[in-house]
């Protein structure tokens, strides 16, 4: 499971307070208004950001103390964070070792991450070459090869049209169930929430609420998110 022990996220006058746990393997969508925080929350799990007060924990470790790369993390971003000059197969491979020297164990992992993501074919093109919800998949991809219980996306498909987006979300939905990652998700979109997510976080004023079962809260949600979602 992942734990915020009484947290407190600060970034010069802007705070955010975080105190909840949840559910190993679990799909979460964070949602909130622009500003409120959402990428903060991730970045701080990422270790991009050390709590200001309280702690962070995965299981029974603790992690906020951590180097990102020791922590069980892997993260797609909106921009996917993909090289122009290298292609697919090693934008993938990065994922394994940043020099990109693979043994033949590795290189065949790399082969199998792209044909589990559909882009077999494409090791070698360049992101150039690729549509957008390709390069989502090659990011997915090295996220895949990566093996980390805690997969973190910042709003990685938002740039997607609407059918390509939830192809992408059913693709994340179904390798995260079948490695048992737990997934923590920034949207603006509901639906997408709730076509996703098993808990929704509401993170608005200065706190992101505690996750609640997404159809329910999506079903009768309370005043402030009614005002965010202008219902």
């Amino acid at each position: 499971m992942l734990r915020f022990e009484n947290v407190l996220l600060q970034q010069g006058q802007f705070k955010l307070r975080v105190d909840w746990t949840l559910p190993r393997g679990a799909r979460l969508a964070v949602v909130g208004p622009s500003g409120a925080g959402k990428s903060t929350l991730l970045s701080a799990v990422a270790g991009f950001l050390d709590p200001y007060e309280g702690c962070i924990f995965w299981e029974t470790a603790r992690i906020d103390d951590q180097p990102p790369a020791k922590r069980p993390v892997t993260m797609l971003f909106q921009d996917h964070n993909l090289f122009g000059h290298l292609t697919a197969a090693q934008n993938v491979s990065l994922g394994l070792n940043p020099s990109l020297k693979l043994n033949a164990e590795q290189t065949q992992s790399v082969e199998g991450a792209l044909d589990r993501v559909g882009l077999g074919n494409y090791a070698d093109r360049r992101p150039a070459a690729l549509s957008g919800g390709q390069q989502g998949r090659v990011a997915l991809a090295r996220a895949l090869i990566r093996n980390r219980a805690l997969w973190l996306l910042d709003e990685p498909f938002s740039a997607l049209g609407p059918g390509l987006r939830r192809e992408m979300l059913s693709l994340v939905s179904e390798m995260a169930e079948n490695s048992g990652a737990t997934v923590l998700m920034v949207t603006h979109d509901p639906d997408d929430a709730v076509r996703f997510a098993d808990y929704t976080v509401f993170v608005n004023d200065g706190v992101a609420q505690a996750p609640k079962l997404t159809n329910e809260l999506f079903a009768d949600p309370p005043i402030e998110l009614r005002a965010y979602l202008g219902t």
